[in-house]
């Protein structure tokens, strides 16, 4: 309601009802109209967003009465002891009082990415997450009092998403604020030097002024995000920030994690093939799936093959790092058992590439693959011990979603290139790709040997499609090289270990039942977890984006014509060609009713840079041969005696009214049935218009002889073959500007 425009039109409504006509101030009208619908939508979007920001809010585990229970954030209070585990955010602040490898990620407060271990009496903050370990502290700061909120920690959540779209309207609005003031004040001068008084010469001030507003830009931009806000919130997707809308159309790189995107990240114990006549290995297992130290599905999946042995005593245990990428367990003189990646731990341990034959075998076909090793040292969370035991390969089995499939052929028909980054074996990956309909697998790459510096990994990231045991930081790097190449970039997790690359990403989406922290700074969340939801996603990103460029196109389209009108009538000291009703009746079927229409269409091209270059080439030519047929005809009474000022505004009307149609109908391509029949309404209300006396009378429509009238219409096809020209013109110049960005050295800049 409160913006620059909506005070200018404001003060130009009052003036008019001051010193001109009831009918002239219908823009007023209109500006109350579309300011109500504004605030409905938007109202309705805010409900949607907080009914899903309820369900995506993270619940904290509280010990009470000796038992752990959920509750929402605001029901914690000072002294309550809560649980961690691996995956959670700090919602408050503490001191720790129990940790069992408990490592905490701080980069959210303090900008440092390397995770901190925790020890009793160490301090906690809220905006942190829990890295891997688990462990249990006592808070001692909440709500407004907490460190988090006392550094603003809502920047985090709130960053702001780049938008194009925002940026160019916004530059837009201020050139034409600035060329308003100078051009009124001519336009005034002229208006009081051919009428003689201010009433008088309020009218066409006042239409030359209201004609170079685009009232509804803003308004139809605002209302296109709030219904996408729930139009996705129908499909369990919160928006958490509006601009992240526009950010999907812009999309050409998605990277997808395997686990939790690719696959339901259910996982199931297969097999195990012993390496060594090591003895209790089931036991073992059963001891480390009974572990109360890490709550890992790996570990959760072991427990559901191995009984907990008895007689195993639990003494030390490390706990799974995706930087690590293993994790110990020690049970006294029953030795240390290792879990994890079979080439970190091969590699350490010098073991034969037999191993790592059988692993790559195994892996080929799908199999996730761990390996299993005893050693009779503890172990620390800096590093594996110098010597240990290969004792087994544990084989497990991901399901692929069903949907996978259907939603890769999407991306691949969109033109939107797929990168597979997990921290799993390469082999695996690439093969449950395979499954899950990832095009143009090739062969896998393995993280550990990319290159450290940004161009040299770009190269690898543009030739490779899966890469395997990928770290944290890797993952932020890649895409950072990727975006170097000019790509936008989004990127989907779930865990911990995808925090740094959906915070680094032109957009973050996050699993609705992944960890709180993937979920606090990611830009879009999928509350139930379906990644069939993305082509909605994006379909409803480029919908925005392409028909907030399009109805931009029809309202700077009128603010040219309009300035240029205002321009050469203030220095020509003419009557002003128009009164506010005629450029009202222009507006309404040329862009009003036709833009909120077409704000809502089915647009499915991906969106490309160069907003505000395009709508300029589209709007200023267009404009520009509106403006001259409008003078040619409302000119008409200066050169023949006998057109009177109110013909010449009626033949001026028609014309651009023509003209105006035709530019709708150039925005509409392709054509098909329902914009065939808007383009036909709108044609057909300017007939019921001009064929009743009611709306000749009410638009101050004059008709003059049917000589008048064929001239009329020869300028109207005159300035519908010049639009054609330039049309056809802007468009081989933006070709060749799109085709010149597209070139190496250009995109390498």
């Amino acid at each position: 309601m409160f913006t620059r425009f909506n005070a200018i039109l404001g003060t130009l409504f009052i003036v008019i009802m001051l010193f001109g006509s009831l009918r002239d101030g219908l823009f007023g009208l209109v500006l109350v109209g579309n300011t109500f619908i504004g605030i409905i939508q938007e109202v309705r979007a805010k409900w949607t967003l907080d009914h899903l920001h309820v369900l995506s809010t993270p619940r904290s585990r509280v010990v009470r009465d000796g038992k752990i229970s959920e509750i929402p954030l605001e029901q914690v209070v000072l002294d309550d002891v809560l649980d961690l585990q691996t995956g959670d955010q700090l919602i408050v602040d503490g001191v720790v009082l129990t940790s069992e490898g408990l490592e905490i990620d701080e980069s959210l407060l303090t900008g440092e990415s390397v995770p901190i271990e925790k020890q009793v009496s160490d301090e906690v903050f809220s905006g942190s997450f829990v890295v891997s370990g688990a462990g249990r502290f006592r808070a001692t700061a909440v709500g407004a009092d907490s460190y988090a909120r006392k550094l603003a920690a809502e920047a985090k959540r709130y960053q702001v998403v780049p938008s194009e779209l925002r940026d160019g309207i916004n530059k837009i609005l201020r050139y034409i604020t600035w060329i308003m003031i100078p051009v009124g004040a001519l336009l005034l001068a002229s208006q009081m030097h051919v009428y003689g008084t201010f009433k008088r010469a309020v009218p066409g001030t006042v239409a030359g002024l209201v004609g170079m507003v685009p009232e509804g830009l803003v308004l139809l931009a605002s209302i296109a995000f709030a219904v996408s806000v729930v139009a996705l919130g129908q499909q369990r997707v919160l928006v958490q920030e509006l601009p992240a809308v526009e950010g999907l159309a812009r999309v050409d790189v998605i990277c997808l994690d395997k686990t939790g995107t690719l696959t339901d990240g259910n996982l199931a114990f297969s097999e195990m093939e012993p390496l060594d006549s090591v003895e209790g290995l089931e036991d073992a297992l059963g001891a480390m799936g009974a572990s109360t130290s890490s709550r890992s599905s790996t570990l959760a999946a072991i427990a559901a093959a191995f009984p907990a042995p008895s007689g195993w005593e639990h003494t030390r245990s490390v706990p799974f790092s995706s930087a690590r990428k293993w994790s110990s367990e020690s049970f006294g003189d029953r030795g240390t058992w290792i879990l994890g990646a079979p080439e970190v731990l091969l590699e350490k341990s010098g073991a034969g590439g037999g191993i790592q034959d059988k692993v790559n075998e195994l892996a080929s076909t799908g199999w996730r693959v761990l390996l299993l090793a005893r050693t009779e040292a503890e172990t620390d969370a800096e590093s594996l011990p110098d010597s240990f035991q290969p004792a087994a390969l544990l084989l497990f089995e991901e399901q692929v979603r069903e949907d996978a499939a259907s939603t890769m052929k999407y991306f691949t028909d969109q033109g939107v290139v797929i990168k597979v980054i997990s921290g799993d074996n390469p082999t695996t990956v690439a093969a449950v790709a395979g499954r899950a309909g990832v095009p143009d697998v090739g062969s896998p790459f393995d993280a550990r040997r990319l290159p450290g510096d940004l161009d040299q990994l770009a190269d690898v990231l543009e030739e490779t499609t899966v890469f395997g045991r990928v770290n944290p930081d890797q993952k932020e790097h890649m895409v950072q090289a990727l975006q170097s190449r000019g790509h936008v970039v989004a990127m989907t997790g779930d865990g911990v270990n995808d925090v740094l690359a959906l915070k680094r990403a032109d957009i973050g989406i996050a699993m609705g039942s992944g960890s709180a922290a993937s979920k606090a700074v990611a830009q879009l969340v999928l509350l139930d977890g379906q990644f069939n939801a993305m082509p909605g996603v994006v379909g409803e990103g480029r919908r925005v984006a392409g028909n907030i460029e399009r109805v931009a196109n029809l309202f700077l389209t009128k603010t040219t014509y309009a300035t240029l009108l205002s321009l050469i009538i203030g220095l020509a000291n003419w009557a002003f060609l128009f009164l506010p009703r005629h450029l009202t009746l222009v507006s309404s079927i040329t862009i009003g009713a036709p833009a909120l229409v077409l704000s809502f269409a089915p647009n499915k091209q991906r969106y490309r840079s160069g907003f505000v270059g395009r709508v300029l080439r589209f709007a200023i030519p267009a404009g520009l041969v509106m403006a001259l047929a409008a003078l040619a005809a409302g000119s008409l009474s200066h050169v023949q005696p006998t057109v009177s000022l109110a013909e010449s505004r009626t033949m001026a009307t028609l014309v651009l009214a023509i003209a105006g149609l035709w530019v709708l109908g150039r925005l509409a391509r392709p054509l098909n049935w329902w914009k065939g029949l808007l383009v036909g309404a709108m044609v057909l209300g300017l007939i019921l218009v001009i064929a009743t006396p009611y709306g000749r009378e009410f638009f101050a429509l004059d008709l003059p002889s049917w000589t008048i009238i064929v001239e009329t219409l020869a300028i109207s096809g005159a300035a519908i073959v010049l639009l054609e020209i330039v049309w056809h013109f802007s468009d081989w110049i933006g070709r060749h500007d799109h085709h010149k960005s597209l070139a190496p050295e250009t995109s390498a800049e």
